[in-house]
């Protein structure tokens, strides 16, 4: 076991995983009906297409997933590269395991096409996903729900794929369910 590991550069490079399950989601943050605490929400997601994960000794610790949305910014349809399910057992945290999972999918978007990244993130999370350089979305967004577009409760930050890429002004409307 690696307990009390603080040498970041002992942890293995995040890998491109085949695939993603709840098994997988478990293995990382345990049982529990709202892994993400995202519930309160009632918000319907989207799976990830693309996942990236952390394994110490074998164990899955950390993962991050990218999927591909259509969103109008600024009343311009653009397609962005949303990013999710981040998450990172708790036994590890603290050890720049978020960065370097959210780093390789980061690496991988860029060779995707679309010049920004999204997330939602809860309050909470805000200031860590700063500190990794993502930049808070000035504007309201909106996103598809079953039952029709709803305001986006949750914070939602983007950060550029591309050196050139910048945010443009305007409303926000993601146009299908939340990844």
């Amino acid at each position: 076991m690696m307990h009390g590991m603080t040498d970041v550069s002992a942890v293995p490079a995040a890998v491109r995983l085949d695939d993603f399950t709840g098994a997988d989601l478990t293995e990382i943050l345990g049982p529990g009906p709202d892994p993400f605490g995202v519930a309160a929400t009632g918000l319907t997601w989207l799976p990830k297409e693309e996942h990236f994960g952390v394994r110490l000794g074998g164990r899955l610790v950390a993962h991050a997933g990218l999927r591909r949305l259509p969103v109008d910014l600024g009343g311009t349809p653009t397609p962005v590269i949303g990013v999710g399910g981040v998450a990172v057992a708790a036994d590890v945290r603290g050890r720049g395991l978020a960065r370097r999972v959210v780093a390789a999918a980061l690496d991988h978007a860029r060779t995707m096409g679309p010049r920004h990244a999204l997330l939602f993130c809860r309050p909470a999370l805000l200031p860590l996903y700063l500190r990794l350089g993502w930049r808070e979305v000035p504007a309201e967004v909106r996103v598809e729900q079953p039952t029709g577009p709803v305001v986006m409760p949750l914070r939602t930050l983007w950060t550029p794929l591309h050196d050139a890429a910048t945010w443009p002004p305007g409303p926000v409307r993601v146009r299908s369910l939340p990844m």
